[in-house]
């Protein structure tokens, strides 16, 4: 397992995919170094993710905070409490609802020790958390970057990254889940660092936020 990503260690990781790869450069040179983005480890992250799987940014955030206000403070317990009507009303989709309400459970009958993941290796946890319906390898893969901090995690199949090497990088057309995960294996051991700088060149652009 590595050492979790500190705001010194994104530096580290800028620095390097720097000197291997000229786009990360211009990123750095139009829109600095990306933001130390960071989500507490716990269920409320992951039924944040979860709400972000397949829809705008926006839409997702809006979502979360109507959440944050129905259900204070966010727990399995408090998240259940909420009836179907509730949640449609705050955003979610009926599936959503279905995959929330069964992450709620896992952690409710430790069947899920979300606290116990910080010790296990990247695909140990991704083991872990796909077990439970509705948690796919995007979510734990976002899981494991932005709560638990890994260095080299690649979201696979993350469209605002596909969108990003394309303009970034002046391709013709828009890399496949196939062809940008070849390309990131270069950016190996620093694929999380690689993310994000993607991430803070989709954003600039679009001048978005991602909290």
């Amino acid at each position: 397992m590595q050492e979790p990503l500190t705001p010194q260690r994104l530096q580290q990781g800028v620095e390097a995919l720097v000197k291997r790869e000229p786009s990360f450069a211009k990123v750095v040179e139009q829109c600095n170094l990306p933001p130390f983005w960071q989500r507490a480890p716990g269920f409320p992250t992951l039924i944040q993710i979860i709400l972000e799987q397949q829809v705008s940014l926006a839409s997702a955030n809006s979502a979360y905070k109507r959440l944050l206000v129905s259900a204070d403070p966010l727990s399995p317990e408090s998240f259940l409490q909420l009836t179907d009507v509730d949640l449609k009303q705050i955003g979610f989709s009926r599936q959503k609802i279905s995959y929330g309400r069964t992450l709620a459970h896992a952690i409710q009958e430790q069947t899920l020790n979300l606290s116990a993941l910080e010790a296990l290796s990247d695909q140990a946890v991704r083991d872990h958390l796909i077990r439970i319906k509705g948690i796919g390898i995007w979510t734990a893969n976002i899981y494991l970057l932005m709560a638990l901090r890994r260095a080299d995690i690649w979201p696979r199949g993350d469209l605002a990254l596909h969108v990003a090497i394309q303009q970034l990088m002046e391709l013709p057309k828009r890399p496949t889940a196939d062809e940008a995960h070849t390309m990131s294996l270069a950016w190996q051991p620093w694929r999380s660092v690689a993310a994000r700088l993607l991430w803070h060149f989709y954003l600039s652009q679009r001048q978005q936020t991602y909290s």
